[in-house]
């Protein structure tokens, strides 16, 4: 039903989404950068759960997700004149500052915020209620600030920042979402391989019938399951390849076919049927369907040389957009992927479905490496610059440059949404 394949297709790209950002938390949390947010969609908060320094939040949009790290966001809203409370260690440090006055901090101290600085020097300098004199506080590094909004943060000092981070890091950092998605397309790819019991052959594969199709010339040749082609009118032909290339350049003409049966040599005659391409081509076909090869190995490279491939469809797609071969509107958004999720879901079951996360896994990976500012490869781009220029751009350059990336992709969104709505309504 539509609603099945709806909750399939949320499940399916929250897998991704997750997959693909709990690449961004690894390596951060690797790095020593702080990560405020783990969040898995856009808008208001469903679920969030705190551990350590990081909510893991699930949110009420499902079409993506966001991994915040320290640096990119106001830390807090403290003002020097603010009236806050504080809670102290042991060592009289303070742990937690609160600036709305409705947490019940435990010994809680009022201040009058005169200075602070929760980024370099760790401290926070007022006047306690009752005292004349200000006082200096030292911070400590893992402090929590409860936000005017009634949200607890913990300060990032310089060295918890994703921009005051190696710039190695940051690469590393900022490639691990797609680099997860093309790991996860792979590992997928390979579970069909064994699901189905073989990895589909190649064009350099060994030419072994699988299915013949009924009333096709095959079967009429009786060529059999399990049949080795190897060779054609006394050519050997001893690949994939080379068996199509001989077939189909003999449309209505009758060939000869050396087949390997068993211990027997047999030799069959078969008229290929004449069949027109997309291009108004002839070409001969006998209607065979090749064996999947079912060595372990051949499983294990399919889940490789299938991503591999679908990453080089996404090249030629990209690069037909530039060469004009491609228009904009045939770009699809998140409605055209879930009438392919419906398609997919009520004609090919589990095995269509996995097929389609593999490829979907891989597509995200590829997208989000394209060097547009807002995307990773736009992150990417800048600390390539940076290793240029050996030093990082500016926080307030470095934003201007993702407001206009995000301007940009919130347009093509549109686009895309647009020709969903002309295709599918």
């Amino acid at each position: 039903t539509n609603m099945q394949s709806i909750v399939l297709f949320i499940i399916v790209f929250g897998i991704l989404v997750f997959i693909h950002e709990l690449g961004h938390y690894l390596l951060a949390k690797r790095a020593g950068i702080l990560v405020r947010e783990f969040a898995i969609g856009f808008g208001p908060k469903l679920v969030s759960i705190r551990r350590g320094e990081t909510a893991y939040t699930l949110r009420m949009l499902p079409l993506g997700g966001y991994v915040m790290m320290a640096g990119y966001e106001d830390d807090d809203d403290i003002r020097s004149g603010m009236l806050v409370s504080v809670e102290l260690n042991h060592n009289g440090e303070i742990t937690h500052i609160d600036t709305t006055q409705e947490v019940q901090l435990n010994n809680a101290l009022p201040i009058e915020v005169r200075e602070f600085d929760l980024v370099d020097d760790l401290y926070l300098e007022g006047r306690v209620q009752g005292q004349e004199e200000s006082e200096r506080f030292a911070v400590t590094e893992t402090a929590l600030v409860t936000k005017e909004n009634g949200v607890a943060v913990q300060i990032a000092p310089r060295h918890r920042r994703f921009n005051h981070a190696k710039v190695g890091d940051k690469m590393l950092t900022n490639f691990a979402g797609p680099f997860n998605n093309f790991i996860l397309a792979i590992i997928l790819f390979m579970a069909l391989a064994f699901i189905q019991g073989g990895a589909p052959p190649t064009l350099n594969s060994t030419p072994i019938v699988g299915d013949i199709l009924p009333n096709s010339p095959a079967q009429a040749a009786q060529i059999q399951s399990g049949d080795e082609i190897i060779a054609i009118d006394g050519q050997t032909a001893n690949t994939i390849q080379a068996v199509s290339d001989a077939i189909s350049t003999h449309p209505d003409e009758m060939i000869t076919l050396d087949v390997q049966r068993g211990n027997d040599r047999q030799t069959l005659q078969v008229t290929p049927e004449q069949v027109e391409t997309p291009s108004g081509e002839m070409i001969g076909q006998i209607g065979i369907v090749y064996a999947r090869e079912n060595g372990f190995f051949a499983k294990v490279s399919y889940g490789f040389t299938q991503t591999w491939d679908v990453i080089k469809q996404l090249v030629g797609a990209f690069t037909g957009l530039f060469t004009g071969r491609l228009g904009i509107e045939q770009l699809g958004g998140p409605v055209a992927v879930f009438q392919v999720t419906d398609t997919v879901v009520q004609t090919s079951g589990l095995i269509g479905l996995l097929s389609l996360a593999a490829g979907l896994s891989a597509n995200l990976g590829f997208v989000n490496l394209i060097p547009i500012p807002g995307l990773d490869g736009g992150k990417l781009l800048l600390n390539i610059i940076e290793i240029i220029k050996g030093k990082p751009i500016s926080e307030e350059r470095e934003m201007m440059i993702t407001m206009v990336g995000a301007l940009f992709l919130i347009g093509l969104m549109i686009v895309v949404t647009w020709n969903d709505i002309q295709n599918f309504f």
